[in-house]
């Protein structure tokens, strides 16, 4: 499989493979200073989750994540699927996962849909199997403490935008206002051609496929195929999240999917701080500068009250 050339130069890397090897700088920058005080940032976070082995050292953890964000002058986040597995949707890949059960789907998917697409439409409304679940997940599924504690961010003025990787509508749902749906929005049908959205009661059906009521193009489900670039008018929007952020938190998700994976890379590479919130450590672990172990409903909800404190 050819590489994939990232808008950052450093971050040139096949699509699904582990993370690319630093560039000099970061790997001066996790040296020497910076790498004993991340570690030692570490250490005081790896009860996070965990009380049995110690409020203080939970506590302490996350007050120095809270500084963090406080010192910082523009905080985004990256979420994944970790956060939403907490509102009972199941993940794709690992235990129980639609496609460990199913068996994963064609990577061919937009090029099908391009040349069937009545057939395509067809199947969104009759989903079966896999689809078929996660239509009557998502249809449940309601925003949980993580995706409120996001919203509380915001509000506060900390948070200024937050990407995600989810396609369940849920951030929106919570409220998250300056919200980046890098792969789409289950609930929203998109235009391939002017990249216009609409909400999906909105699209007419009386023909297949329904046709862009702006330019005539085909209309398709929002959320991102397999093959299918991101659109340009997404990607771009990130880009210059990405640029403005010199501290971002990453949350609920390994961070190994491109391009989203290289938001957080190319945030370190210039210096900025990551703080991670994970059940588990990570491809990305090794990058941060904070790493909080534990649910991101629990971590993040404990992370604004530490921020409310500080600031009075």
């Amino acid at each position: 499989m050819p590489l994939k050339r990232s808008r950052y130069p450093s971050c040139s890397v096949q699509q699904g493979t582990d993370l690319p090897s630093l560039s000099p700088r970061v790997k001066r920058e996790l040296s020497a200073t910076d790498a004993r005080e991340t570690q030692t940032m570490r250490e005081c976070a790896m009860t996070v989750g965990h009380e049995k082995k110690g409020d203080s050292a939970q506590e302490a953890a996350v007050y120095r994540a809270a500084q963090m964000l406080l010192s910082a002058r523009y905080v985004t986040a990256l979420t994944g699927a970790g956060i939403s597995v907490e509102s009972g949707i199941p993940p794709f890949r690992g235990p129980g996962g639609l496609w460990t059960r199913y068996g994963e789907p064609p990577m061919d998917g937009y090029q099908r849909f391009l040349q069937d697409p009545k057939k395509a439409w067809q199947e969104r409304l009759s989903p079966q199997g896999p689809s078929k679940e996660m239509w009557q997940t998502l249809s449940t599924a309601a925003p949980n403490p993580g995706h409120a504690a996001f919203v509380e961010l915001e509000k506060m003025g900390i948070l200024r935008c937050l990407i995600t990787q989810n396609v369940d509508n849920l951030h929106r749902r919570a409220g998250s206002k300056n919200l980046i749906e890098i792969h789409g929005n289950y609930t929203l049908i998109r235009c391939i051609a002017c990249h216009s959205r609409f909400p999906a009661a909105a699209v007419p059906r009386r023909s297949l496929p329904p046709h862009c009521p702006k330019c005539d193009g085909i209309l398709k489900s929002d959320t991102v195929s397999f093959g299918e670039p991101i659109p340009p008018d997404v990607l771009e929007r990130c880009f210059s999240e990405t640029q403005q952020c010199d501290c971002m938190i990453v949350a609920g998700t390994s961070a190994t999917v491109y391009p989203a994976a290289s938001f957080p890379l190319a945030v370190r590479e210039k210096g900025g701080t990551l703080l991670e919130v994970n059940l588990y450590e990570s491809d990305i672990t090794p990058l941060c500068t904070i790493s909080l172990r534990g649910s991101s409903g629990q971590v993040l909800q404990q992370l604004v009250q530490a921020v409310k404190e500080l600031r009075q």
